[in-house]
């Protein structure tokens, strides 16, 4: 389970963002091209690093559990909206890229793996999305 994660304006541009999570500190913001002065990642961009990481991370337990000959594991990301029956839906594009001695069953098992991911799960389903409003 995650811990909590704090975001909140810091005053510093437009739209950027201090986000604390644990004990770690980020930024986001959005492009220059959206109004922002691309301070850091904007907020599609945490959600493929989320994703990234989490395929990579459960590739690398995965063939250690193994003992698979995985020497390095690299994962690509994109973002992009798509129409599907006639619906506008937003679609992450991802390449995984395996090195090392792997057979091509090898291969397609840690392709089955990498859509089990957490993350990958989550974003595939409708998520429940809780929210209130606290005001001051």
């Amino acid at each position: 389970m995650s811990g909590i994660v704090v975001v909140a304006e810091n005053g510093k541009g437009r739209y950027q963002q201090a986000i604390t999570a644990g004990q770690h500190q980020l930024i986001a913001d959005e492009p220059a091209s959206m109004g922002g002065a691309d301070a850091g990642p904007a907020p599609f961009d945490f959600i493929m690093s989320g994703l990234g990481a989490c395929t990579s991370m459960t590739l690398r337990m995965y063939a250690e559990r193994k003992g698979l000959a995985l020497t390095r594991v690299s994962v690509a990301l994109s973002h992009e909206k798509v129409e599907i029956g006639g619906v506008t839906r937003d679609r992450i594009n991802r390449s995984i890229t395996l090195e090392g001695e792997l057979s091509d069953d090898q291969r397609q098992r840690l392709l089955e793996i990498a859509n089990k991911c957490p993350v990958h799960r989550a974003l595939s389903q409708s998520m429940v999305l809780a929210c209130e409003l606290t005001t001051r």
